[in-house]
């Protein structure tokens, strides 16, 4: 598939800031949920398979000051799908209405699903 037409996923895993309310509501903090996150999405072969063929796959080491990349506050873990036009989609989202872009280890299969769905999309949108 042709580089220009395929899907950006941000992830940023390891990213040391995250904001006071949501660290408080989490008994691990930010750096272990990104750990065990990169874990299991690195052990799930379905999501790898579709990271390497489908997706233009960007880790962020530091938080950025791009509202874009923070359209719903600066928190981690959080993932965000972007479209070959750089519009950041809201409706590929995590299952967390207080943190739409995160995804925590057991979420792997909804982010699967996702990940699939944004796929579909680029076939028949774009």
């Amino acid at each position: 598939m042709n580089n220009m037409y395929r899907w950006s996923l941000f992830a940023l895993l390891f990213v040391t800031c995250m904001e006071v309310s949501i660290q408080k509501k989490t008994k691990q903090g930010p750096q272990t949920l990104s750990r065990a996150l990169k874990k299991a999405f690195a052990a799930d072969k379905a999501i790898q398979e579709l990271a390497q063929e489908d997706f233009v796959m960007l880790n962020v080491m530091h938080e950025t000051t791009d509202t874009n990349l923070a359209p719903d506050g600066h928190y981690v873990p959080r993932i965000i799908f972007v479209d070959p036009s750089m519009t950041v989609r809201a409706d590929l989202v995590g299952k967390y209405g207080n943190r739409m872009y995160t995804y925590e280890p057991s979420d792997v299969p909804y982010l699967a699903e996702n990940m699939k769905k944004a796929k579909r999309l680029l076939h028949t949108e774009l």
